[in-house]
C-alpha cells in the first residue's frame, strides 16, 4: 500500500484522483483549506489543514508519505487570494516535502508556462516548475490545457452563456485554439505518473483540438442552441465579461484568461493524453450541460457544500 498526500482531495481534479486511488488500496491523506466540504469518502481521507505559514507543522503533516500529488493554486487574484500567494506557499510545500523525505511529487502546472509571460498565471507557473526542479524531488510535472467534465467551470458556462443570449461574442476573431482535456482522463494521467520513475514533465491534452470560435458553435449545436457568433474587440469583451459576472455574482473571464486564450497557450503540438472526446462526452450530458451556472467564487466562499451543489 503507498502512502498518497493530495492536495485538495475535495476539490475538482483531486476527487478524481483520490477515488482512483483509494480504488487501488492506496492510504490517501488530504491537505486542504475546506476540510469540513461534503465529500463521499467518508473517513477514507484523512484530512489535514494547510499550515503554510509553519513549516515544520507543514513538514509534519507529510510526514511518512511516498508520494505528493499538488493540485492547489488559484484561478485568478481576489481578495486574499492571489498568484503570488499561490506560489510562495506551493514553494513552501516543495520544500516541506523534501524535509519530510517524500519520494515522488506530481505537480499540476499549465500548457506553455514562462517565467517572461506577462500573464501571472503562466509566469507563477513557471515559477513552480522551476522550484521544483531546483528542490531535487523526483516528480512528474503535468501540464493541463482546459480540463472538462462534471463540475467544470469554463465548457459549462459557455453552454450557460449560449442557453441565455441571443448571440455569443468571441474576443477578436476566435481562431486561437484549446485542447481541452476530460478531468477523469487528467486523474488517470496523474495516478499512472505517481507510478513512474525519474523527471517527467507531460503535456495533459485531449485528442480534439478547437479554435475558441469552433467550440463555441460545437456545443451551441450539441446542446441545441445555435447561437450568431460575432467577433468583439478584447476590451469590448472583458467588459460584457465583467457585467454577467456581476449579474451572476462570479468573475467569468479574467483579462489573463483572455491574453492566454488569445496567445495561444493551451494548445501544443503533443500527441494526447487523454482518449475522451469532448463532443462526445458533450452529447451525452447535453440536457444538463449549461443549465446551471458553475461559480469559482462560490467554491471560494462555501467550503461546505460540494462542488456539485454550488
Amino acid at each position: 500500500m503507498t502512502r498518497y498526500v493530495v492536495t485538495g482531495a475535495f476539490g475538482y481534479s483531486g476527487k478524481y484522483i483520490t477515488q482512483r486511488l483509494l480504488t487501488a488500496g492506496h492510504h490517501v491523506r488530504t491537505l486542504t483549506g475546506s476540510a469540513r466540504r461534503a465529500n463521499h469518502f467518508g473517513d477514507q481521507v484523512e484530512a489535514m489543514p494547510f499550515c503554510f505559514d509553519n513549516p515544520s507543522a507543514l513538514a509534519g503533516s507529510l510526514a511518512d508519505t511516498d508520494i505528493l500529488i499538488n493540485t492547489y493554486w488559484v484561478r485568478f487574484d481576489h481578495g486574499d487570494f492571489t498568484h503570488a500567494l499561490a506560489v510562495k506557499n506551493t514553494l513552501a510545500l516543495f520544500d516541506a516535502a523534501r524535509e519530510a523525505g517524500v519520494g515522488r511529487v506530481v505537480h499540476v502546472s499549465i500548457t506553455n508556462p514562462s517565467e517572461n509571460s506577462p500573464l501571472p498565471y503562466f509566469a507563477g507557473k513557471a515559477r513552480l516548475e522551476r522550484g521544483l526542479v531546483e528542490s531535487g524531488l523526483c516528480h512528474s510535472i503535468l501540464r493541463p490545457a482546459v480540463l472538462f467534465g462534471r463540475e467544470d467551470i469554463l465548457i459549462n458556462n459557455i453552454a450557460w452563456a449560449l442557453r441565455r443570449l441571443p448571440v455569443f461574442g468571441v474576443f477578436g476573431r476566435g481562431d486561437y485554439r484549446l485542447q481541452p482535456m476530460h478531468v477523469e482522463d487528467f486523474a488517470d494521467l496523474a495516478v499512472d505518473e505517481s507510478e513512474q520513475t525519474g523527471n517527467r514533465t507531460v503535456d495533459a491534452i485531449g485528442p480534439e483540438t478547437f479554435t475558441y470560435r469552433e467550440l463555441v458553435r460545437s456545443i451551441g449545436q450539441i446542446i441545441g442552441k445555435p447561437r450568431p457568433i460575432i467577433g468583439v474587440p478584447p476590451l469590448l469583451g472583458r467588459g460584457v465579461s465583467a457585467l454577467l459576472g456581476r449579474i451572476v455574482g462570479d468573475v467569468m473571464l479574467t483579462k489573463d484568461e483572455i491574453g492566454g486564450l488569445m496567445a495561444d497557450l493551451l494548445v501544443t503540438p503533443s500527441d494526447p493524453s487523454g482518449s475522451t472526446v469532448l463532443t462526445d462526452w458533450a452529447n451525452e450530458h447535453r440536457d444538463t450541460l449549461g443549465v446551471r451556472y458553475s461559480s469559482e467564487l462560490a467554491r471560494r466562499r462555501d467550503r461546505e457544500s460540494s462542488y456539485s451543489d454550488l
